[in-house]
């Protein structure tokens, strides 16, 4: 089974071959290199699919090298439910890519980036299944290089290139992180060798160090709010199928590398699951308040990922804690919560994302101001999307009310009889959930509305049409997978289960949640089933109702004002709210964490002077912090650069036998 999918990982790898080298040939070689690619995704998933429901889980070792090297692979449940969404999403986006960007109309930069969607696909399919500390990081350095050249796939914009290195930066600095990392985890015996969950005692001071550098290196990946500086510019930047990619699979193997890590612990302090718990609170509420002051669609949509990470980690918090106090309730709940919500949040984001490049394809931006009135001339698109958004925002019949409800579960679940204090705490993140979820719905509803109801804001030089099949059956094929978890949750059930006992490994039998753990997930989604099956009913009748109303409109009439209307027809798009007027009173509410520069004044009086408002937000770590201070930083240096560096020989060797001094002195 081990190499089976290994040959998957290969396939993979090498799809992106033709649509680089065949020349004269594009549309062929694009077309062979999405055979290439579906084919390969499609056995990696029912590989690892297969090797999760096998005890003892399949293992390849093959002899490396490298010092302390080991090719050593695993397919179990934990690493299957990663890949999951991960193939799909890949898969996916590489039909999406034939219709957003061919060949044809962008010429080697097509073929460039799909060799590299290739690369990066294959690494993502060989990092959960990595049982070798080396072997991993040569896959996440492979990611990350694979990542920046798609990131920097429109390279002629200035955009792109900073976006791109802001990112390798960032990338880089949380490597060497798990550099250090890896090497306190291998120990005086030099062996990078995973080892086996459950097996390592967690209340020494060196797993405390271990824990936060992979809390550091990790969370850097996976855009955990103050580390998420580089995730809302790449983001942005990225082809959006490459956006959807990294959005939904990308970010999560920053969470899979810290799910895997305190896997391998026992007995761990109960600071761990505080600090996630602390950590995802702050993501998921941040997140969504700079995603509703963002008016770059895109932009908007990499922020509500930081918020969606910070949902996942009060769900592992939840976890760590219940494995800390012995409560087997709280691991499968808020394990299993946390799980699923990486499963979903690939799913539905990478949903939006496609969706967003369908609307930026059609009108050339990303500026949501200029959007309106795109339901008639975009109805499948406008369909989708509004799936998606329903999904982001946690609400029945679709698939991120049932992670959600799990993780609610979860807290609640902390305040059984008898708990101890640290752990009676966790139900403060619950009203933090559900803020994050109410700010989602209004950040939701202003960007369907703005840019899909009332009237064009814009005049575009082509009329907006319409995305083509190879764009619209990624969307369906993410809303149909969206449906059928929200409404029929209990058939991922057993992969859940399977994940959970690989993560508890030997703590299973201590806990006493191994057995059970099917039976709670399944009695907790009972309720889930009816919501969803009422919330699903309701909004079919409400769409065949709307559907017979259009129906029986009279094709052609001309719309009459209502009788009590003074005269009134239909407001003009100046009369219409803008993304920024929609969401401007909740934004102040949130002003002390957001510092959002605000140009312009307010319409005073009965008969004002024309007056604009205009806000922008810029990213309080990234734009306000980092880059002032390296900027004073180069300033600096190139000026004491200046002071040192005269031209005069004597003064080099002055310097020279300064420092020889000086290091005789210290030896």
């Amino acid at each position: 089974m081990a190499e089976f999918y290994l040959a998957a990982v290969s396939l993979i790898f090498c799809s992106g071959l033709p649509a680089l080298a065949w020349g004269r040939l594009a549309r062929s070689g694009e077309i062979l290199s999405v055979v290439l690619l579906l084919t390969g995704a499609t056995l990696g998933l029912a590989a690892s699919l297969a090797g999760a429901w096998q005890t003892p889980a399949p293992l390849l070792a093959i002899p490396w090298s490298l010092p302390g090297g080991n090719f050593l692979i695993e397919l179990d449940g934990l690493a299957a439910l990663f890949l999951l969404p991960a193939l799909i999403i890949l898969g996916l986006g590489g039909i999406y890519g034939l219709g957003y960007f061919p060949q044809a109309r962008h010429s080697v930069a097509a073929g460039r980036l799909r060799f590299f969607y290739g690369i990066l696909g294959a690494s993502i399919a060989l990092l959960p299944v990595s049982r070798n500390g080396l072997l991993f990081l040569m896959a996440w350095e492979v990611m990350a290089i694979g990542s920046f050249f798609l990131i920097l796939t429109e390279q002629k914009k200035e955009e792109a290139r900073r976006a791109a290195y802001v990112y390798l930066a960032a990338t880089h600095t949380g490597t060497l992180a798990l550099f250090a990392m890896f090497i306190l985890l291998a120990g005086p015996g030099s062996s990078f060798d995973f080892p086996q969950a459950a097996t390592l005692d967690g209340a020494t001071f060196q797993a405390g160090a271990i824990f936060l550098l992979a809390l550091f290196g990790f969370g850097l990946k996976a855009g955990i709010m103050p580390l998420h500086i580089w995730l809302p510019g790449a983001h942005a930047a990225a082809p959006s199928h490459v956006s959807a990619l990294m959005s939904g699979v990308v970010i999560k193997m920053g969470i899979y590398g810290l799910v895997r890590l305190t896997s391998f612990y026992a007995g761990q302090p109960a600071w761990w699951g505080g600090s996630l718990l602390v950590l995802g609170v702050i993501s998921a509420i941040m997140g969504v308040v700079f995603a509703l002051a963002q008016h770059d669609l895109k932009r908007l949509l990499a922020y509500h990922s930081v918020e969606n990470i910070g949902i996942i980690l009060i769900g592992l918090g939840c976890a760590l804690l219940g494995k800390t106090f012995h409560s087997p309730a709280l691991v499968v709940l808020g394990l299993a919560g946390a799980l699923l919500h990486v499963v979903n949040h690939g799913l539905f984001k990478s949903l939006l994302f496609l969706g967003a490049g369908s609307v930026i394809q059609a009108t050339g931006t990303r500026e949501i101001d200029r959007y309106g009135g795109l339901l008639r001339s975009m109805p499948r698109t406008a369909l989708f999307f509004l799936g998606g958004a329903v999904a982001i925002c946690g609400l029945p019949p679709l698939n991120g009310f049932v992670s959600e409800w799990l993780i609610y579960l979860g807290l609640l679940h902390s305040q059984t009889e008898g708990a101890p204090f640290p752990l009676s705490l966790a139900i403060l993140a619950a009203p933090a959930l559900a803020m994050t979820g109410a700010l989602a719905v209004a950040c939701f509803v202003k960007v369907f509305g703005v840019t899909f109801l009332g009237t064009p804001r814009h005049r575009f030089p082509a009329p907006p049409g319409e995305a083509p099949g190879s764009m619209l059956l990624p969307m369906a094929t993410l809303l149909f997978c969206c449906l059928v978890i929200g409404l029929v949750p209990w058939t991922i059930v057993p992969l859940l289960q399977r994940a959970v006992g690989a993560w508890l490994g030997f703590a299973a039998a201590a806990l006493s949640s191994a057995g059970n753990s099917e039976g709670l997930l399944l009695g907790s989604l009972a309720p889930v089933y009816w919501l969803s099956l009422c919330a699903f009913l309701l909004l079919a009748l409400s769409l065949g109702l709307f559907s017979r109303q259009q129906s029986f409109a009279e094709p052609g009439r001309e719309k009459r004002p209502t009788t009590w209307g003074c005269g009134y027809r239909e407001g003009t798009p100046r009369m219409q709210y803008t993304a920024v007027s929609f969401a401007e009173m909740l934004v102040s509410l949130f002003h002390w964490g957001l510092w959002s520069d605000i140009a312009g004044g307010r319409a005073i009086g009965f008969f004002p002077a024309v007056a604009t408002l205009a806000a922008h937000t810029p990213d309080l770590i990234l734009d306000r912090l980092l880059h002032p201070v390296c900027r004073d930083l180069s300033r600096y240096a190139f000026a004491v650069r200046a002071f040192l560096h005269q031209g005069w020989i004597s003064v080099y060797l002055l310097y020279s036998a300064l420092t020889l001094c000086l290091l005789l002195l210290w030896l």
